[in-house]
């Protein structure tokens, strides 16, 4: 059964006649075939819903009942009425929803090769829809990923205002957030819009910052837009299509002043499918026709008018009949959309694999089982066959194919032609991290760049720095803050800055984490080997003062005030001035441990020889009073006693604080930001200060006795000398409290060894070099009789 088009639209649809010539193909073959649905031929009817809504659901209903939509047809016959058991079409979302929403209820097949929104997929309002061509909800879906891979976060969208455009939008945006990508604008457009409303898109557009334009857009809508694009030149702009316009060449040939040059999209795959180019363009046959609307299409086909014709034109020339396609080159010769040419081809089969299922059909078919069509719907949704180019057809639990589109890019050639060539694939039935695969390398972008276009709202933020947020704005919109001290950020638009572990510390560029400096006062630095030299040059001064003192052990000036405590002090001057270097070098269990502890116990040492020989001056001249008899209390046995005794109570301290909580190896990290400290932890500070008072009692007393005897008459009181030496001694640790406390790092220690060793000099100076300068350049003075001599007594 062959019943022609009837024409009863404003103007000729080449498209539409395109896809009926497709289908056209597929039946001949079938109905050519001796494999598929043999001795069995298929029929047809064809009608053009011209675009129009109602339309189509008129013309649905009347092919569901059975009746003639009224129209001029051809007058031959079909040999018998058949049942019309599919529906091939529409083109169109919105056509398709309103007739499946009509023939749903007959379970009548409706196969479109083009319709594409996502709410088709719903097999609630749309049970008998299915589609040769993929759902949007994959194209949005590799839209957005399309888009994430290139780079482009911040984007414009324009749609058009129908169930294709809002439907694919929406999970276009829906996908987009999921990726991180934020939309500047999203405005619809419809082809019958206001100039007003159009001009509002494009003052939007203007005022965005972002370069890349996704649509989801028939090619009437784009036209409108790119139209008044180029009229405020704007032009530069990156565009993101669908298979709705990326691969049409009629919507390239509408684009003359090449707005959409350098366009990138998604198309469904290329297909060449033997014999149907050469079907579709032999014209010659339809000649033969008597249908007005054969006449209109040849003349439209070869721009010429009949005699006949009462719309022939001055400028025309006459139709002959025998005219030939050679040469002729517009939107009926361009075969750019074979791949939809094949979605009909593959419908037109499935329907023919699903009768050939249900009628048994292996050499011959069985005619007598009666079809009805919710049997031919279920057989067509449980089909699967190759077809003679090799493609599996089959639909999912929704009615849609297997997704896979090829990513087209729009590169213009020398003669001015834009040519569409495959950068890419889409595969949605591939894991997810295979399933895009793009050759950036052979893409031109927009404005014939080399360079992928740049489109976000900020740039990244290096790393060293974090993303924040800009208020009331979409998260793609944010400053870049650089990390603190101590903390980092190692990659690329990080959202936190990472503090570092506390032995490390970041770089200057915030990027990575150093190991921290140990810093502790060593040997090889200039403040340490001063200070040990400081340290050895005392202890070998004490030295040589002790020789002085043992050569002449005989003199009277070092027999006058007990040579044993001298010769004890100088011993406990030189473990003072030798447990200074204690302090200097890498902090560890055993140096924290007798740091503090040597230094507390000879300075007592030290301390309570002076205090000794200050009890002995002040006992030597009470013992020359008339009838004293003091020095039988305070002879050399109680002297060696008191010494021992004022000892160990310190060595009693330190014990209790070594027991108790005693110092230990700590990393100091809060001192300094770029640096550990390594010090000695008191462990406990009470015994520390413990340790220190005590030192300080001692010396007090000390002070108060030695200052009590700087008046009693002789020629050398040694009382003034220890009084000198104790000024120094309480002066250097006093002002070593603040200057210790406030000190930081290795300079609190080096303050610790400075008041040791400026101390322990003060002693040895005042009390032992006066003597020496005696022995050694007046010893005229070194006498027993100089020693004992009387003089007044001198002011102080």
């Amino acid at each position: 059964m062959h019943k022609p088009l009837p024409l009863q639209c404003t103007s000729l649809n080449f498209r539409g006649f395109q896809f009926a010539q497709a289908m056209l193909f597929a039946i001949e073959e079938i109905n050519n075939s001796t494999d598929l649905l043999p001795g069995i031929s298929l029929g047809y009817k064809i009608y053009d819903a011209c675009v129009s809504i109602s339309r189509g659901v008129r013309v649905a209903l009347a092919l569901t009942n059975g009746n003639e939509v009224i129209s001029a047809l051809s007058e031959a016959a079909c040999a018998r009425p058949g049942q019309v058991q599919a529906i091939m079409g529409e083109t169109f979302s919105s056509p398709c929803m309103a007739i499946s929403t009509v023939i749903g209820p007959f379970h009548i097949p409706l196969i479109s090769h083009f319709a594409t929104c996502a709410c088709l997929s719903d097999k609630a309002k749309y049970p008998s829809f299915l589609r040769t061509i993929p759902s949007d909800y994959y194209q949005s879906r590799a839209l957005a990923q399309l888009v994430k891979h290139l780079g482009w976060t911040w984007v414009g969208a324009i749609r058009a205002n129908d169930d294709y455009g809002n439907n694919g939008m929406a999970t276009f945006i829906e996908t987009a957030q999921q990726l991180g990508i934020c939309l500047e604008y999203s405005v619809s457009v419809f082809r019958a819009d206001p100039p007003d409303k159009i001009q509002k898109i494009i003052n939007i557009i203007k005022a965005s910052t972002s370069k890349v334009i996704v649509t989801f857009l028939s090619p009437t809508e784009l036209y409108v837009i790119i139209q008044e694009l180029f009229h405020h030149n704007l032009t530069g702009y990156q565009w993101v299509g669908t298979e709705a316009w990326i691969s049409d060449s009629h919507t390239a040939a509408m684009d003359r002043h090449h707005v959409l040059n350098g366009a990138i999209g998604l198309s469904i795959p290329r297909a060449h499918v033997s014999g149907m180019r050469e079907f579709m363009l032999d014209v010659k046959s339809l000649n033969s026709s008597s249908n007005e609307m054969f006449t209109k299409f040849w003349e439209k086909l070869f721009n010429c008018k009949f005699k006949q014709s009462q719309s022939s034109a001055v400028n025309q020339s006459e139709c002959t009949g025998h005219e030939d396609l050679t040469g002729v080159q517009n939107s009926f010769t361009d075969m750019s959309l074979m791949p939809i040419f094949y979605n009909v081809y593959k419908g037109v089969y499935a329907v023919a694999h699903a009768l050939h299922s249900i009628l048994g059909c292996n050499k011959t078919c069985n005619h007598k089982v009666q079809l009805d069509s919710f049997t031919i719907l279920q057989h067509i949704r449980n089909i699967w066959f190759k077809t003679k180019e090799g493609d599996e057809v089959y639909f999912n639990e929704n009615g849609d194919p297997a997704a896979k589109y090829e990513i087209i890019n729009w590169q213009p050639t020398e003669n001015g032609i834009v040519d569409f060539v495959p950068v890419g694939l889409y595969d949605a039935s591939l894991p997810a991290d295979k399933q895009l695969n793009v050759h950036n390398k052979t893409i031109i972008w927009t404005q014939n760049s080399q360079q992928v276009p740049l489109s976000v709202c900020n740039e990244k933020c290096p790393p060293g720095s974090r993303k924040v947020l800009q208020k009331g704005k979409p998260v793609c919109c944010y400053d870049c803050l650089r990390c603190a001290e101590g903390e980092i950020s190692n990659i690329t638009d990080s959202i936190i800055c990472v503090r570092c572990n506390p032995e490390f510390w970041s770089n200057e560029r915030r990027d990575a984490c150093v190991k921290k400096e140990a810093e502790f006062l060593s040997y090889e630095e200039i403040m340490g080997a001063l200070l040990t030299v400081a340290s050895v040059l005392g202890t070998c001064l004490t030295a040589v003062v002790a020789f002085i003192f043992f050569r002449y052990r005989q003199t009277p000036i070092v027999r006058a005030n007990n040579s044993e405590l001298s010769f004890l002090l100088l011993f406990s001057l030189t473990l003072c001035f030798l447990c200074s270097l204690t302090f200097i070098g890498r902090p560890s269990e055993w140096s924290c441990m007798l740091r503090h502890t040597v230094f507390g116990i000879t300075f007592v040492l030290c301390i309570s020889c002076v205090l000794g020989k200050t009890i002995v001056v002040l006992m030597a001249f009470r013992a020359t009073l008339p009838g004293s008899n003091v020095m039988k209390w305070f002879g050399p046995a109680q002297q060696r006693l008191s010494v021992l005794g004022f000892t160990l109570v310190q060595v009693v301290i330190c014990i209790l604080w070594l027991t108790i909580s005693p110092p230990f190896p700590f990393k100091n990290f809060k001192t300094f930001h770029d640096k550990i400290i390594l010090e000695c932890a008191l462990g406990s500070a009470v015994g520390f200060w413990a340790v220190l008072g005590y030192i300080g009692l001692l010396a007090m007393l000390c002070f108060i006795l030695a200052f009590l005897a700087r008046k009693l008459p002789d020629n050398f009181n040694e009382a003034k000398f220890i009084t000198f030496s104790m000024l120094i001694f309480c002066a250097v640790w006093i002002t070593f409290i603040p200057a210790y406390v406030s000190s930081p790092g290795k300079f609190s220690v080096a303050v610790e060894i400075f008041a040791i060793l400026a101390s322990s000099f003060g002693l040895l100076i005042c009390i032992f070099i006066p003597k020496c300068y005696i022995i050694l350049l007046n010893p005229e003075k070194n006498t027993k009789k100089n020693m004992m001599g009387k003089g007044a007594p001198k002011s102080f």
